[in-house]
């Protein structure tokens, strides 16, 4: 069951970001999200990539129950987690 909440709240807040970034890269914007998600604070998000939206209520709610399950994950998956970011951010360069 909490796998199948932590994946709802998942897909709400790359919805979320995703919606927000029209407009904009919205490619760097959700890598920037993506990062600031698995090795920042929920301060940081608010800061930096959802910096100049406003976040309501439920909003930051959901963040925080996402935020609470990454940071739950074993330390060994996040660092994967991580490493894939790395990876994906890399691509983004060029072949």
């Amino acid at each position: 069951m909490k796998g199948s909440y932590t994946f709802l709240l998942a897909t709400l807040a790359l919805l979320c970001v995703c919606e927000l970034a029209k407009g904009e890269d919205s490619s760097e914007l959700f890598m920037d999200f993506l990062q600031t998600l698995l090795v920042g604070s929920l301060e940081d998000l608010y800061e930096g990539p959802l910096g100049k939206y406003k976040v309501n209520a439920d909003a930051k709610w959901a963040l925080a129950e996402l935020k609470s399950c990454i940071d739950g994950l074993q330390p060994m998956h996040k660092a994967e987690l991580v490493k894939l970011l790395v990876r994906v951010l890399g691509s983004e360069d060029g072949p």
